[in-house]
């Protein structure tokens, strides 16, 4: 067995009691590096707040075709679905009974006329026979009665043929406006007349359209103070897709109503909006996006900036010594992903977005600009 010399076991002791003490000594000298963290540097901007509501399609103007005159329908003159125009023909009733009370109304006012003529050149007999002192006043009186009465006859029988000619022209039943027919509910041969409680189709104008919407009371009061005027009218609204996506169709407000719902306590919105292409269909279920704020110079802060504690608003900030600080803030509305600041910063503050969770008062760290594209990778 080999005998280490005692002097050679304490060397060996000594030397590694200093070796371990040196590698404490070293690790001991090791810091923990500053955290990183993201930061916006604030800029007063301008922000216009936008609310969506749900709202639905209304033809502008709606024309239920109805008969002025009782009779059989012989034919229907249009397509189901086809884009009428205004006076054109859509159904023919059977002419014949009217053509003849047209005619027999021409014929009562020729013979009146006649009766007029009559009348008149007796009167105009009685009155040479009067300044000759050849007949008596009453008779000439009575003769000038008469040809008044003729006249009346003549009058009372051209409005009779009026009428009945009114009649023959509603025998073709005519478009009152322009837009898309719907289906013919009436097929020929059917008795039709004005009291029928089912029209026989219906037109729809949506070359335009109204989106009815219902909206808060505070709501509205908000629009209305968006608007130079202080009324919801004129202002612009744009119609969204399923997807949020806006049609490219522009709208504009005509009026809020004036009257609040007692049992929710909204007020009607009505938008018109262009329909050239026809995107929108009466009954249809749209979004309406509606401008209810405007700011000039309005302090955004990134949505996930913001933590909530105890019922206050909380941000992290980085100083000019790159030392964190929370500041108790007062936030406003949610635009875009953003909260609006209403006090407690101010412009060139620089608030953290990222890294927060990691922060305590004072620490130091080192900050860099956060990157919009990064709070989109996010999502």
């Amino acid at each position: 067995m080999l005998r280490v010399p005692a002097k050679l076991k304490i060397g060996v002791g000594l030397a590694t009691f200093v070796l371990a003490f040196t590698v404490m000594g070293c690790g001991s000298d090791t810091q923990t590096p500053p955290p990183q963290v993201a930061v916006v540097v604030l800029k007063p901007q301008k922000v216009e707040v936008t609310e969506d509501f749900p709202g639905r399609v209304n033809a502008v103007r709606v024309a239920e075709i109805r008969a002025q005159v009782g009779g059989i329908v012989q034919r229907r003159l249009f397509e189901q679905g086809a884009e009428v125009k205004a006076n054109q023909p859509l159904y023919q009733i059977n002419a014949a009974p009217f053509r003849a009370d047209a005619d027999v109304a021409s014929a009562a006012l020729k013979r009146a006329e006649a009766e007029l003529s009559k009348a008149a050149d007796q009167a105009a007999r009685m009155e040479r026979l009067l300044q000759a002192n050849a007949i008596s006043a009453q008779a000439h009186d009575e003769a000038v009665a008469a040809r008044k009465q003729a006249l009346a006859d003549v009058a009372q029988t051209r409005a009779t043929l009026q009428r009945r000619q009114l009649d023959l022209k509603f025998a073709t039943v005519d478009a009152p406006i322009d837009g898309r027919i719907d289906q013919a509910m009436i097929t020929e041969g059917a008795l039709v007349g004005p009291s029928d409680a089912t029209p026989m189709a219906r037109i729809q104008q949506i070359d335009k359209v109204y989106v009815d919407i219902r909206v808060p009371t505070s709501s509205a009061q908000a629009l209305r103070r968006t608007t130079t005027d202080g009324k919801a009218g004129g202002a612009a609204a744009a119609i969204l897709r399923d997807n949020g996506e806006p049609y490219p169709i522009s709208g504009q407000i005509l009026f809020s109503g004036i009257s609040v719902d007692a049992g929710t306590g909204d007020v009607l919105l009505r938008i018109l909006a262009d329909n050239k292409d026809h995107a929108f269909l009466p009954g249809m279920f749209v979004r309406a996006r509606l401008p209810v704020a405007s700011y000039a110079n309005a302090l955004l802060v990134p949505q996930q900036a913001v933590t909530f504690t105890s019922g206050k608003t909380f941000v992290w900030v980085i100083d000019a010594k790159n030392s964190a600080h929370q500041l108790s803030v007062r936030i406003g509305e949610l635009a875009d992903n953003s909260y609006r600041i209403v006090s407690g910063l101010k412009p060139g503050d620089k608030v953290v977005v990222e890294g927060g969770e990691r922060l305590s008062d004072g620490l130091a760290v080192v900050p860099q600009i956060w990157a919009v594209k990064t709070a989109s990778a996010q999502h």
